[in-house]
């Protein structure tokens, strides 16, 4: 008999839970870039009983083909049926999910994800990923958490601001595939996986020092970035804006990005600017990949700063030109005028050389310099402060601790603008800047309003752009201070703004930039579309009711609409609700080699 109740109950749905498990266990929980490519759509039933059919919703299968009523079946951890709407109406069930008036869509791939920490040592449970329908974190942006030696664990905190407090043993050759294992032991509802940080790289091989690296650091650097390929890195990831690694000058780089081509690496790139060298930062880009032989992503594409708006289209233009000369170049991007950094960034990057950043805040003359420096505000570096003013400026985190375990006295900051923080200590910005860093020991974070809503529409229609969150992901009730709102709503904000609200683009189009864009991209063949054989990472939402709720001033609120999610054939979400279930693994780059 047919169930045509919404789910067969509690102990069918533990059923499915516990087996769907149990199979995406049987080979360790690791997957790699794999399958076939074929493009298909089954209508037979798939030769018998699912474990889930999702049934009579609008299939928008990712590949941006129109939607179509449909069902879709899921046998253990794979799709096993993409039909038209009643093709599984027959087919023996565990549970039934009733998708009529729900978009059914493959779940969502994050391309710069930051959820290290959560992930290792964290729940593991991403709720506010998982209530945006993503179902794939991608992480590295400049920093991970492997390679690692003395110089990197030395480096862990300030430097690197996602492994504040953790110690783990990802040394040597295996260290990127130990990193891997040691998250998925943690237990985690996402997939995941990541590129290997050029930040990280150059700390390996030469610490927080300045100026250009050896041949004996270049060939540790070559080395590392080798380890890392083979353990399942997606390539090397950049963030130039931030020391230590903007002391990596071009060539270096090119050297670092070569090491990864024999493993077909991608090059993806915080660039060295994104304001008044904008342009000039694409060029870097560009050479870096050319020159390294691999093709480049830019990272959350974007124009910073009133006075440098009218060059997004003009990025925008020189991405096509390169992509008509066949240079294989393409982007991504969140939908805010908003970013989000460490307020150390405001000030130059020298500041940190060699990790002296609090040293030189806590010496008056080396403090008069940056003091002056900031409000010089030279081409040289990327001066937050001045590209968006003390008034754009919001204050989101200040630690939990200062240099001396005690509070850090910053607390009463958050949620003020830097403008009013300067007010109230009656000093200037820059001056009120440097005394929240010495206070929190270099922890303290902001969001920066640089953008135009403008250029946001106009990116999100280019069709070489994918989206990210560039955001860990939070529970709200278990997390303190204000964070960006795009590690809530990034996914339903597009879904909801963009596509119903304005109709900036198109619900499949959308859905395609979410997710075989993605998986596309990074030679993941497994994922992101709805095709039988693939995993069944699925997404069911409500297209008249997702939104975002989070805001900057109110960051942590979940968002709504998204209602059911699957991950690997494991139901984690449920009417909106987390089910507690962990099924996600390591998804892993093209070079891969298992050890041994």
């Amino acid at each position: 008999m047919r169930n045509r109740a919404k789910f067969r109950g509690p102990a069918g749905l533990l059923a499915l839970g516990v087996t769907a498990f149990l199979c995406a266990c049987v080979d360790g929980g690791d997957m790699g870039a794999g399958g076939d490519g074929s493009v298909g759509t089954s209508s037979s039933g798939a030769g018998g009983p699912m474990d889930v059919v999702i049934e009579g919703g609008r299939v928008v299968d990712g590949t941006g083909a129109g939607w179509f009523h449909g069902d879709v079946g899921i046998r253990g951890d794979r799709i096993a049926a993409v039909t038209h709407a009643g093709g599984l109406a027959e087919v023996d069930a565990g549970t039934r999910v009733d998708a009529a008036g729900k978009v059914v869509a493959p779940g969502f791939i994050d391309i710069q994800s930051h959820a290290r920490g959560p992930l290792l040592s964290g729940d593991g449970r991403l709720l506010g990923k998982i209530t945006q329908g993503i179902t794939t974190e991608i992480m590295g942006e400049g920093w991970t958490n492997a390679p690692a030696n003395a110089n990197t664990d030395a480096g862990a905190g300030l430097v690197d601001p996602e492994a504040q407090g953790e110690r783990h043993d990802f040394s040597g050759p295996r260290g990127f595939d130990a990193w891997l294992n040691a998250m998925l032991a943690n237990g985690a509802s996402p997939n995941f996986g990541s590129f290997v940080g050029a930040t990280t790289i150059r700390v390996y091989a030469m610490g927080e020092a300045g100026g250009p690296a050896s041949e004996a650091q270049l060939d540790s650097m070559r080395k590392a970035t080798r380890w890392a390929m083979e353990g399942g890195a997606f390539g090397v990831a950049t963030a130039l804006i931030y020391p230590p690694g903007n002391f990596a000058g071009t060539d270096e780089l090119v050297e670092v990005v070569a090491a990864s081509e024999p493993y077909g690496g991608l090059y993806i790139t915080h660039m060295r600017s994104e304001a008044d060298r904008f342009l000039e930062a694409i060029d870097e880009a560009i050479e870096i990949g050319e020159r390294g032989g691999v093709p480049v992503e830019i990272y959350h594409l974007k124009a910073a700063g009133v006075r440098n708006h009218y060059k997004a289209a003009l990025a925008v233009a020189k991405i096509d030109s390169a992509r008509a000369a066949g240079i294989d170049v393409q982007a991504n991007m969140y939908p805010y005028i908003a970013g989000g950094t460490g307020i150390s960034a405001l000030f130059p990057p020298w500041a940190s050389e060699d990790g002296r950043l609090l040293d030189n805040l806590s010496d008056p003359a080396m403090r008069q310099r940056i003091h002056a420096e900031v409000l010089a505000d030279g081409p040289e570096w990327e001066n937050f402060g001045t590209l968006s003013t003390p008034e754009g400026v919001l204050v989101t985190s200040v630690g939990e601790t200062g240099p001396d375990g005690e509070p850090t006295g910053a607390e009463r900051y958050v949620g003020m603008r830097l403008a009013e923080v300067a007010a109230d200590m009656g000093v200037d910005w820059v001056e009120a800047a440097m005394e929240i860093t010495l206070m929190t020991s270099g922890h303290a974070s902001m969001v920066i309003f640089m953008m135009s809503e403008e250029n946001v529409a106009m990116q999100l229609r280019q069709p070489w752009i994918k989206i990210g969150t560039d955001a860990s992901g939070f529970d709200p009730a278990d997390v303190s201070g204000m964070v960006h709102p795009r590690s809530y709503g990034t996914y339903p904000r597009i879904l909801g703004k963009y596509v119903r609200g304005e109709g900036v683009i198109t619900l499949e189009d959308a859905i395609r930039k979410m997710t075989s864009a993605v998986a596309t991209r990074l030679s993941i063949h497994d994922r992101g579309v709805l095709r039988p054989g693939m995993y069944a990472d699925v997404v069911v939402f409500d297209p008249t009711t997702v939104a975002d709720r989070a805001t900057f001033e109110d960051p942590h609120q979940l968002s709504v609409g998204i209602e059911e999610v699957f991950v690997n054939g494991v139901m984690v979400l449920r009417g909106g609700e987390h089910t507690g279930a962990k099924p996600g693994r390591i998804v892993r780059g093209p070079g891969y080699r298992p050890a041994g």
